[in-house]
């Protein structure tokens, strides 16, 4: 597996020199990647354009890549595409703004994993499923119902709150 230490460091040294307005892009491609400390990608497939502005560098990143995801029903692993998008600006030494994290270091060197990390964990879904038809897991056995039928019967409802049950059938 590759390690994400040089094919996400971009050598920017010689965009700093440029005029306002120069650009370059970069295409990065990797059939597996790990993202410290918790992020394991396949088939990453992308680009980074970096611009270079007055007070800085724009770095606009476009990616996609594969991962391994939990099911929220049947908890089983599975496979996900994910895309991200996002724009950053790393300013210059000289003209460093309180608010900014993003620093052009001296060497020129740009180390993108972690934006790149975060990005993609943030485009992971709060619940993802492995297909859309998932049954999930029994809850009196635990069994993946996607694979069993062990037979046993949904949880009969209280008469008491049928009534409530109404709201979520309407929807």
């Amino acid at each position: 597996m590759n390690d994400s230490r040089n094919l996400l460091r971009l050598n920017v040294g010689f965009i700093i020199h440029e005029t306002v307005g120069f650009s370059r892009e970069f295409e990065i491609n990797a059939d597996q990647i790990h993202l410290n400390p918790d992020l394991d990608l396949e088939h990453l497939d992308g680009s980074v354009k970096i611009t270079r502005m007055a007070h800085g560098l724009l770095l606009q990143v476009q990616m996609g890549a594969f991962t391994i995801i939990d099911c929220v029903r049947c908890l089983d692993p599975f496979s996900r595409k994910l895309q991200i998008d996002f724009a950053d600006l790393y300013t210059f030494a000289q003209n460093i703004d309180e608010n900014s994290d993003l620093i052009v270091p001296e060497d020129g060197v740009l180390d993108l994993s972690p934006s790149i990390r975060e990005e993609f964990i943030l485009a992971i879904p709060i619940n993802p499923l492995c297909s859309i038809d998932c049954k999930g897991l029994c809850p009196v056995c635990g069994e993946n119902r996607n694979f069993i039928d062990c037979k046993h019967e949904p949880e009969i409802i209280d008469p008491r709150m049928q009534s409530l049950k109404s709201f979520l059938d309407e929807e």
